[in-house]
């Protein structure tokens, strides 16, 4: 039997120029990178221009950063920050939020479709299988950080996070939650690879919601809260945030299963006519 684990992980991975390059950052890097590569790859499969994965990787990454770095503002600190606009701009002090990133980057994606004319609900399903994968590297860089723990456990397995002078073992949800990302990754992937991209519009988005955001709810509870006003409430602000998530994943879903949303994003045949030059809908660069 362990006797618990003593984390004391270095957060910066190398130093650049007197600049300290840490593991979350590596971490965050990693998840567009992966996530370029498996939409790149998709895409191909599907017979579209893969430089669609381009566009996205510039329009998600800025979405990310921007609406991440304003939910954890705005959401859990906003008279501190709405006081102090220019602390804001720190990110490299820390504090993103998921949450204020799960609405942004819908608002990317709808940024695209409307400038290459593809389906919004074709993008989110796609995009949410990386986002999930996304999840798995975004804790771990938060591990790496010694951040986002739970409570006190007696499991073998609970961390002494010595970095933050902690003494007693604690949950470590870090990786409760990216092994759940992970989890919720393969089970929408290989569902998508099983019916070939022929999916009812809106179905992975809404099942994304719906297991992202209700595992995300549950796992809440063993989480120490990231700001103390969240004590005096039986729910934290995680929770209280992904409560409309899921529940909007659960309208999508039915408005999928009814066909409301579209028609099934199915491959094109061989032999499909190529649209005209520079046309990014639906056919590979010519």
């Amino acid at each position: 039997m362990l006797n618990f684990i003593h984390w004391n992980f270095d957060p910066v991975a190398f130093t650049v120029f007197g600049l300290e390059i840490r593991w979350y950052g590596v971490m965050f890097m990693l998840t567009f990178l992966c996530g370029w590569w498996i939409l790149n790859r998709i895409f191909k499969r599907e017979g579209r221009n893969p430089e669609l994965a381009d566009v996205l990787l510039w329009y998600v990454a800025i979405a990310v950063i921007i609406g991440a770095r304003l939910g954890h503002c705005l959401f859990y600190d906003p008279q501190y920050y709405l006081s102090h606009p220019v602390e804001i701009l720190k990110i490299r002090d820390g504090g993103l939020a998921s949450h204020g990133a799960a609405i942004s980057i819908p608002i990317a994606l709808w940024l695209v479709a409307r400038k290459y004319r593809v389906s919004i609900w074709y993008l989110l399903d796609r995009v949410v299988l990386v986002v999930a994968l996304g999840g798995l590297f975004i804790r771990t860089g938060n591990l790496f950080n010694s951040e986002i723990y739970g409570h006190v456990t007696s499991l073998p397995w609970g961390f002494i996070f010595e970095r933050n002078g902690e003494t007693l073992p604690k949950h470590p949800t870090q990786i409760y939650e990216a092994l759940t990302y992970f989890a919720i990754f393969l089970i929408l992937f290989s569902y998508y690879w099983r019916k070939k991209g022929k999916i009812p519009s809106g179905e992975l988005f809404g099942w994304f919601l719906i297991l992202c955001f209700g595992m995300r709810f549950l796992i809440e509870f063993l989480k120490e809260v990231q700001e103390e006003w969240e004590s005096a409430y039986f729910l934290d602000m995680g929770q209280i945030l992904s409560i409309p998530f899921v529940l909007l994943g659960i309208v999508v879903l039915i408005l999928s299963k009814k066909g409301i949303l579209g028609k099934k994003d199915a491959l094109p045949e061989a032999g499909t006519p190529k649209p005209k030059k520079g046309d990014i809908r639906n056919t590979k660069k010519a």
